[in-house]
């Protein structure tokens, strides 16, 4: 008994120890206060702890605390959180009043957002800089964390996060919906005002995604009401639609021309970026979004142009934090996130008299465009001004690497079945871009080569001794299957080659590996090469993975489990349903960029066009990415067909469709003891494999095809939903 005191002083000292290293974190349950009160997922907490969402659950029941580097970071976490959250009061004179933690007064401590009634109408006036978390007007639906990005977070400069929605109140007030909640109060009476407000007390913008890079300039979404402050028009007439802006000497232009602000050459639009030339690495640049003009193509972001104001700050933070800040349509994003991973130029070492010097960035496309290979130029392009004016380009002199679009009559067998069920390869040219080897300078000419898969480039070969009746599956593994009822990885309609044509490398490597041989008549051979898409890839891959599970969708369910949870996802928060769409379009978008075609302003055939004054103009990068996706999904129909003996009734791009006695992916998938097929198709979320398109029966097809008078009418197009309305039947 006498060692008893001695033994509780020393835990004493042992327990003030750990709370001055910060091991001691807060109780469980105040964990999971100050994460729901932030509006924080324990998926985006994982994610920015580099962590498991099952590790974060442990966190939050007590089961477990996390350790090492992810500790300080957690305990991070939740002392700033604590900062802006603390715990309610207690009622006055209550026996646990006196215990509450009391908030921070000093200088600087960042203001609690108040609760609000959902069906208050307007929030009230904030005081300049003060910040307040909006209601969703929905209940029971988690909120996905808006700013992710934990260097954002820790970047003073864009303290506020990479945007703001500005919109006015029925007090007339301006404000500025920033992400996670955030209001400021906007003092600005003109729009060049606004620039620099934004520019200067905003603490809007997000850091570069690269070493070599440039930080994101911030981006000012305004609301109709917006428009009407700054005395600019709520929609565009049709004249105005046309030109894609609002004409040059419109009052607002010249305010900001007054105020020696710039715009770009494609003026006021729905995307206007707003500058003053660079000094140094100082940039001054803001970009304009402005819904009502449709710069939010309903295409590619639904109805997120309708949404409220705070509503439209959540769905475009998302976007910014996990892809990155919009710079245009999601095409054009796409191509910028290429450009932001892989700056064209860097800084060089210093020089013997200690100065840099700008030069190319290694992995990059560079500074300067290059021109394609003849075969690789589309139609109209100024290295083809000297062909005959109606002269049609066959396959031996255009590269042709395309989607899928072909489709047969069912078999007598397939007509016995109930129904026809679509599957869809997820973010399909996404997966097709991961890994691949593109070439990032000139092509070469070469004549009579020796075909290297490993080697980027066209290549002029006669496929058409490619028999699909008999290939290899495997190494030394042949597989004889009917030939008639498979598509031709070979061509985007199906059809077998007759005779010697353009492709790109992965479809010839293709040929290779289903067992023929090839030899090439010539080439354009790139051998500056490397894997520029993979960062690019695994950004919007993370992007999808982070949404869908916010969504109820994670990566590694069972079958079963996987299109229970695809059932409805977008009805669980329609809001972060657009980020999911926006995201696949910004792959498609950005992978379609690569080859932009002339877009009006006067062109004539034989002229250059806009885009290619750009580095990203590379149509051979597109055929590439295009060519492996084709063959992706060709090779898993082929492992499919020889295990199973079922083969395509028809396949749409990355939506394939089977017929089956029932109506789930499951009554034709072959799939053991839970395990699908090796190198066949595969039911989960991530980028390559496959989900639950949709399906209709059996009869449905033949009758639309009967009725439409299309016998080989590609059911894939209409196989979600079953409507028809109107069909191309090839005459």
């Amino acid at each position: 008994m006498t060692d008893q005191p001695q033994e509780l002083f020393t835990a004493v000292d042992a327990l003030l120890a750990a709370v001055d290293d910060g091991s001691v974190l807060p109780s469980p349950d105040e964990r999971v206060r100050l994460r729901e009160a932030a509006g924080l997922t324990q998926a985006a907490v994982a994610q920015a702890l580099g962590a498991r969402v099952p590790s974060i659950e442990a966190w939050e029941a007590g089961r477990a605390e996390p350790k090492a580097e992810r500790l300080e970071a957690y305990r991070r976490l939740l002392e700033g959180l604590a900062r802006r959250y603390p715990a309610p009061a207690a009622p006055s004179g209550s026996k646990d009043a006196a215990s509450q933690p009391q908030p921070d007064k000093g200088a600087g401590a960042p203001v609690a957002p108040p609760t609000l009634p959902a069906s208050a109408a307007a929030p009230s006036r904030p005081a300049a800089g003060s910040s307040r978390r909006q209601p969703s007007g929905r209940s029971g639906v988690k909120r996905a964390v808006l700013v992710e990005d934990t260097a954002a977070a820790m970047d003073p400069r864009f303290a506020n996060g990479p945007l703001a929605v500005v919109d006015v109140d029925a007090e007339g007030q301006v404000l500025a919906y920033c992400v996670g909640g955030l209001v400021l109060d906007v003092p600005a009476k003109s729009l060049p005002a606004l620039v620099e407000w934004t520019l200067r007390e905003a603490k809007l913008g997000a850091p570069k995604l690269s070493g070599p890079g440039k930080d994101a300039d911030p981006l000012i979404v305004l609301t109709g009401a917006a428009l009407e402050r700054y005395g600019l028009p709520v929609a565009l007439t049709d004249e105005e639609r046309l030109a894609g802006r609002i004409p040059e000497g419109h009052k607002v232009i010249k305010q900001l021309v007054r105020a020696e602000w710039q715009l770009t050459k494609r003026g006021f639009g729905p995307w206007a970026r707003i500058y003053r030339p660079a000094k140094g690495s100082e940039r001054a640049c803001v970009q304009l979004c402005i819904p009502s003009w449709q710069a939010l193509d309903t295409r590619h972001w639904g109805e997120a142009g309708q949404l409220p104001t705070a509503e439209l700050a959540r769905v475009l933070g998302v976007y910014a934090s996990r892809v990155m800040t919009p710079r245009g349509s999601t095409a054009v994003t796409g191509l910028e996130l290429m450009t932001a991973l892989h700056p064209p130029t860097r800084a060089s070492e210093p020089d013997a008299d200690g100065k840099r010097h700008s030069e190319r960035n290694p992995g990059s496309l560079g500074k300067d465009p290059v021109d394609p290979a003849p075969c690789e130029a589309p139609d109209g392009h100024p290295l083809l001004a000297d062909l005959p004016r109606f002269h049609v380009r066959g396959p031996g002199e255009k590269l042709f690497e395309e989607a899928y679009d072909w489709a047969r009559s069912l078999t007598d067998a397939e007509c016995l079945h109930r129904n026809l069920v679509g599957i869809d390869v997820n973010m399909a040219f996404a997966a097709g871009a991961n890994g691949l080897v593109v070439g990032l300078g000139e092509p070469t000419h070469v004549k009579q080569p020796v075909f290297d898969p490993k080697l980027p480039g066209s290549w002029l070969v006669d496929l058409s001794h490619v028999d699909l009746s008999r290939v290899k599956t495997a190494k030394d593994t042949w597989a004889d299957l009917d030939g008639s009822l498979l598509p031709s990885p070979f061509t985007p309609k199906g059809d077998r080659p007759e005779g010697p044509a353009w492709y790109a490398t992965p479809t010839v490597a293709y040929a290779v590996e289903l067992g023929y041989e090839v030899r090439p008549a010539e080439a354009y051979v790139r051998y500056e090469n490397g894997r520029y898409l993979d960062g690019w890839y695994n950004r919007l891959r993370d992007a999808y993975l982070a949404t869908m599970a916010d969504l109820g969708v994670d990566a590694g369910l069972a079958p079963a489990d996987f299109l229970a949870a695809m059932d409805g996802y977008k009805a669980r928060d329609p809001e972060l349903a657009i980020v999911t769409t926006a995201i696949k379009a910004t792959v498609k978008g950005g992978i379609g960029k690569l080859r932009e075609r002339p877009r009006g302003e006067g062109w004539r055939p034989g002229e250059p066009w806009r885009a290619l004054s750009r580095p990203t103009w590379r149509p051979d990068i597109r055929a590439a990415v295009i060519s492996r996706t084709r063959i992706n999904l060709h090779r898993k129909i082929v492992k499919h067909a020889a295990f199973t003996g079922q083969y395509p009734v028809a396949v749409l791009s990355d939506c394939v469709v089977y017929a089956a006695d029932g109506p789930s992916p499951l009554d034709f998938l072959p799939y053991r003891d839970g395990k699908p097929l090796p190198g066949g198709f595969k039911l989960g979320v991530n980028p390559g494999l496959v989900k639950h398109e949709g399906t209709q029966s059996v009869l449905w097809g033949e009758e639309v095809r009967e009725r439409f008078d299309a016998p080989e009418l590609n059911l894939a197009r209409y196989i979600k939903d079953g409507t028809v309305t109107d069909v191309d039947n090839g005459e």
